[in-house]
């Protein structure tokens, strides 16, 4: 039986949201598939202010995920894949999600919500990158539709990982 979603909001981040999103992604499982250790605030600051350009840009970022009480729980949505391997130029979708918020559909009502978005923003496709390991955004990818496109060996942490792919 397939339960409801839970009610999740996705805003622009905000300089305020660089300090949630340090404090939730200091805890070292969920940051196991995104280097494994967690970031000065800086990043956060850097990165944060880097989707508000986008948004305003391209009309999509990486959105700050809320959830139903108004707490900043993590992020979801998309921005181009910059690396010069794997899918260069194209749009990947991703998530990183609060620990204490596993295994309740946030990221999936989320992500469901960012490809509404990027429909309306024009993109005809996404992908979205996964570590071979990370079971849950796997899931997350199938639950989405996404089809596996290709296997590959990350170059820095020479880990496989796989790119799914999305035709919106």
């Amino acid at each position: 039986m397939n339960r409801a979603l839970p009610v999740v909001r996705l805003r622009v981040p905000t300089d305020e949201d660089a300090v949630a999103w340090h404090q939730i992604f200091a805890d070292p499982d969920v940051m196991e598939f995104h280097g494994g250790r967690p970031a000065e605030l800086s990043v956060y600051e850097e990165l944060t202010a880097r989707q508000r350009r986008h948004d305003a840009e391209r009309g999509f970022c990486l959105w700050t995920m809320l959830d139903e009480t108004g707490r900043v729980i993590g992020f979801t949505g998309a921005q181009p894949w910059e690396r010069d391997w794997g899918p260069t130029g194209e749009i990947e979708i991703g998530w990183r999600l609060s620990r204490e918020h596993w295994g309740r559909g946030y990221v999936t009502a989320a992500a469901q919500m960012t490809l509404e978005r990027l429909r309306g923003a024009g993109l005809t496709s996404v992908v979205a990158m996964v570590d071979s390991r990370n079971k849950r955004s796997i899931a997350v990818t199938e639950r989405l539709g996404m089809s596996l496109a290709q296997t590959f060996v990350t170059p820095v942490s020479e880990r496989q990982g796989q790119c799914y792919r999305l035709e919106l």
